[in-house]
């Protein structure tokens, strides 16, 4: 299902896209050397209880995973690429941690992720990768605009991602977003220019470059739900949600100050 939001939805959105980018960099500021991945799980609830949101993954439950996912936050950690599932592990100086959050509020959903190291170690090749995410993330929604197609985002976000280096897989990628989470179209992070759906004003993408160092092959833990590097090399996650207007595209998840 493509979703097409009228424009009273459209301001639910913003809404809700604030209220992510404000949850993550909450989370994020708290987020050091000796933190639980379950704490930050704990605080993320918190966080979505106080401002009256739903969570749209603790009772997600998918054909890929195990479901339900019954976390409220992905917290995957340098091989960990996708869908980290929380548990009791204490990061470390140095680790290289992807925070992906979705939550529902007035009926629209809004989905980000942020990577970081944590700690004061700046590993050369952790912040390359976050970087390259985070270009090919601004390159992809500079392409997105009415009349565009998904196949132009794609383009922009697999040039970026190729010029760095990384190999591209295209098993998960971007999606459409409103009344839920994951919906059409699936936007992948490679693709041919000027192929696929049109974009049209109202319409809500969550737009997410995800790499590898050195693969493009994931390999599922235990769990059901985390995805990580088949080789073991490092990776890094950086999304946010746009909306499509008459303009371009505008980022809805855009981080604010912390919550108090």
């Amino acid at each position: 299902m493509i979703e097409i939001l009228n424009p009273t939805l459209l301001a639910r959105a913003r809404d809700t896209g604030a209220l992510v980018g404000e949850i993550l960099q909450t989370v994020k500021s708290r987020t050091a050397v000796g933190t639980n991945l379950l704490d930050i799980d704990r605080w993320t609830k918190d966080l979505i209880a106080q401002a009256n949101a739903e969570s749209c993954y603790v009772d997600y439950a998918p054909s890929f995973g195990r479901g339900p996912f019954g976390r409220y936050i992905c917290t995957s950690v340098n091989d960990a690429v996708l869908h980290g599932l929380p548990h009791d592990y204490a990061l470390a100086d140095g680790d290289l941690l992807t925070l992906d959050l979705a939550v529902a509020k007035g009926g629209v959903a809004a989905d980000a992720a942020i990577s970081f190291v944590v700690g004061d170690a700046r590993p050369a090749e952790s912040l390359a990768l976050i970087d390259a995410t985070e270009r090919a993330l601004a390159a992809g929604i500079a392409a997105a605009g009415p009349g565009a197609r998904i196949g132009d985002i794609s383009h922009a976000i697999g040039t970026v991602l190729g010029q760095a280096g990384y190999r591209v897989n295209t098993e998960f990628g971007g999606h459409g977003i409103g009344s839920t989470m994951h919906q059409d179209p699936h936007v992948p992070n490679t693709g041919r220019p000027g192929r696929g759906y049109t974009l049209r004003p109202g319409l809500l993408l969550a737009l997410e470059p995800w790499v590898m160092a050195d693969t493009a092959k994931l390999a599922t833990d235990p769990d059901g739900w985390t995805l990580r590097s088949a080789t073991g090399c490092r990776t890094a996650h950086t999304e946010h949600t746009v909306a499509i207007t008459e303009d371009g595209a505008e980022i809805l998840t855009v981080p604010k100050p912390a919550l108090v």
